[in-house]
């Protein structure tokens, strides 16, 4: 667990003050301070200050990323809630107790698999009952569907939602 640590500066009566050189015998010279009264000790400049600074910005960077992924995630969910509208009129030449209404209803947003959700509600039907409407051959970008009725013409809204 990352520990905030509150920086002090190092605060002394001289700043940049010095009493000799002394003499390293190699061609350098080491300068010796004053500073006379030491007025705020500062935090100290090593490898434990500075590893705790380094796990807490990778423990930033790591919960960031784990943001981004759930925000990724929560997206392509949301977007598979909201679903796509489609409408679709199926019609039907044969005569009851015959059916050939089946329809390809492509869609429009590919999914990832095909446990998706249709859901049909009927906006119009002409020359008979409707029956049941039945959807099969679900695929990921399209899937099959038709009524069973004697119906000649039924006029559909449907709601594609999940597989994505």
């Amino acid at each position: 667990m990352y520990q905030r640590k509150y920086w002090q500066d190092h605060v002394t009566q001289y700043e940049n003050r010095y009493s000799a050189e002394q003499d390293n015998g190699d061609g350098t010279v080491t300068q010796v301070p004053v500073e006379g009264e030491v007025i705020q000790e500062g935090t100290p400049q090593n490898a434990a200050n500075f590893n705790n600074l380094e796990e807490g910005v990778l423990g930033a960077q790591m919960t960031a990323n784990e943001a981004a992924r759930v925000a990724r995630e929560l997206q392509r969910t949301a977007g598979g809630l909201a679903g796509e509208a489609v409408s679709v009129t199926l019609a039907n030449t044969q005569k009851y107790p015959f059916n050939n209404s089946q329809a390809t209803v492509p869609l429009a947003a590919r999914r990832n698999t095909a446990d998706y959700t249709v859901r049909a509600e009927v906006i119009s039907a002409a020359g008979g009952g409707v029956g049941d409407i039945d959807v099969s051959a679900k695929l990921l970008n399209g899937f099959k569907i038709q009524f069973s009725g004697a119906a000649s013409s039924v006029a559909l809204r449907l709601l594609v939602q999940g597989g994505i």
